[in-house]
């Protein structure tokens, strides 16, 4: 399992999800809560269909997110 200082809340385990980035102690991936987000579902929609989830472990999903973004366009 693979989780970087930057993002403490976020790990990569080849035998999760395909290596799917996810929030560490779950099979919930950083992709899947994007995806809510944009389909319009509310922070407290997710959490309450994901009670496992908060706020702070949404919000590691959208700093990996940018983050990722950014490390994008650094390289390209």
């Amino acid at each position: 399992m693979y989780s970087s200082p930057a993002h403490p809340l976020i790990s990569i385990d080849p035998e999760i999800r395909f290596g799917r980035a996810c929030l560490t102690g779950t099979r919930i991936s950083v992709e899947d809560v994007l995806g809510w987000l944009g389909n319009g579902m509310s922070n407290q929609d997710i959490i309450e269909d994901f009670p496992e989830l908060n706020e702070e472990l949404i919000r590691a999903c959208l700093r990996y997110a940018a983050d990722r973004q950014r490390h994008t366009r650094l390289v390209a």
